[in-house]
């Protein structure tokens, strides 16, 4: 959580420090005009550059940024944050535009008297000038369709199938922006410091915009799957979808995750690997039914159905130094748990490991296979079935496991029970580093 922080923080303050050092405002005597129009200026800086790390965060990067972040999953939070960054410094910015025109109409200020005829620019800098008025047009309709497009993204009511199609229009909404923020960025900006890392941004972030409209996102990491199994638990309503690859796959670890295709006209949904790879091409994922679409899955998954896969992402590795493990899993998130004890089946790690799976829709067959697969991985289960044990509490889990104080912690589940045991967890002294926790939430 602390590099997402950090990266948000320092793009801010990166940028602010480059406009302050290429802005003339700070040199002149004040005038409310033309601070406006460094005003105009940052916020645009801010805006399009957010947008642009954005952008490029839709890729689904892997490798170092991917390590950095600790994960995909951390990836999406921050591209989050950066859309919320990107529509609060827009609206700074259009109120900049609009605010000192109320202003001016409402008789509080007075637009000062032009001086002198208009330049006259040649080149490069008299095109930029000959095009101010078209992008100063569509950059003000672009804002609007950026408020509505963004502010859908954030509303998590809004059915994935529509937000799925409608976010990739944020792609055409951006490349009208960079237009825009190209034609007004003041031109000395771009012999200053603040131009090269802003042509960087909106390169990178135009390149990133066609890859999402062509629909190439994830496209080298995609693959063409079989469904061989269905099995549908009523009790807590998960449904089991096995299926083989019919095409490369470079392997996964237990506790990543991949995009799955079921419908075309869904889109991709990111599901966790329930199984260990083991190099012959099987895998099954646990769904749990949650929303509209999930619910349609036990009716209309079949065997024989094609589905695409694409991954696997995520850095959720169960990696560390502690010699003891605590997992807790908060109803479907006992997947990847799962998955990393059919790996310890076949590869012990020599750790001691509690596991702790609440639920409030227990299903005597689920929980028969899980105790099963514990025993099997040499793990220490522990079921609390909330409408019989009440909720799991961290002072619960202290009990239960001993040698917590030696421990990590890794957690997947719902996001406020996770909040409240990473409380606890530092509460007691222990390091935030050594709470894991999976943010499942790609919107």
């Amino acid at each position: 959580m602390k590099h997402i922080q950090l990266t948000l923080i320092g793009l801010i303050l990166v940028l602010t420090g480059l406009w302050a050092a290429a802005d003339s405002v700070w040199f002149e005597a004040f005038a409310i005009f033309n601070f406006r129009t460094s005003m105009l200026n940052y916020t645009g800086i801010l805006a399009i550059g957010a947008m642009s790390v954005g952008m490029l965060l839709a890729l689904r990067p892997r490798g170092r940024i991917e390590s950095f972040l600790g994960g995909l999953d951390k990836s999406y939070r921050l591209h989050k944050w950066l859309g919320i960054t990107a529509l609060v410094t827009a609206i700074a910015h259009w109120l900049w535009v609009e605010g000192v025109k109320w202003a001016v109409g409402w008789g509080w200020l007075e637009r000062p008297a032009r001086k002198g005829a208009r330049p006259v620019y040649e080149g490069l800098q008299g095109w930029l000038a000959g095009q101010r008025g078209l992008a100063e047009d569509v950059g003000e309709w672009a804002f609007y369709a950026a408020l509505v497009l963004i502010g859908l993204a954030l509303i998590k009511r809004f059915p994935y199938r529509y937000f799925f199609k409608t976010h990739r229009w944020l792609a055409v909404v951006y490349l009208v922006l960079v237009y825009h923020s190209v034609v007004l960025m003041k031109f000395s900006y771009w012999t200053q410091g603040i131009g090269p890392v802003m042509a960087v941004l909106l390169a990178g972030g135009t390149v990133a915009a066609f890859v999402s409209l062509t629909r190439r996102v994830g496209q080298t990491r995609r693959t063409v799957a079989v469904v061989d199994e269905v099995e549908y638990h009523a009790d807590n309503r998960v449904l089991r979808v096995a299926v083989s690859l019919q095409g490369n796959w470079p392997g996964h670890q237990a506790g990543q995750f991949a995009f799955v295709t079921l419908d075309p006209r869904e889109g991709p949904h990111p599901f966790t690997m329930s199984s260990a790879w083991k190099g012959d091409g099987k895998m099954f994922f646990l769904i749990k039914a949650l929303g509209d679409y999930t619910n349609t899955l036990p009716a209309t998954v079949k065997v024989g159905d094609a589905v695409q896969v694409e991954g696997p992402y995520g850095r959720f590795s169960f990696k560390g130094r502690h010699p003891r493990q605590i997992w807790v899993a908060g109803g479907i998130g006992i997947t990847p748990f799962i998955a990393r004890m059919q790996a310890l089946c076949e590869q012990p790690d020599g750790k001691a490991i509690d596991l702790f799976y609440s639920t409030s829709a227990p299903d005597a067959e689920f929980i028969r296979r899980l105790r099963q697969r514990a025993e099997q991985a040499g793990v220490t289960l522990h079921v609390v079935i909330a409408a019989e044990q009440g909720r799991l509490t961290p002072q619960r889990i202290r009990e239960l496991a001993p040698g917590w104080a030696e421990a990590s912690v890794w957690f997947c589940g719902p996001a406020g029970f996770g909040q409240s045991l990473r409380e606890d967890w530092v509460a007691q002294g222990r390091s935030p580093d050594d709470f894991h926790q999976e943010l499942f939430e790609m919107r």
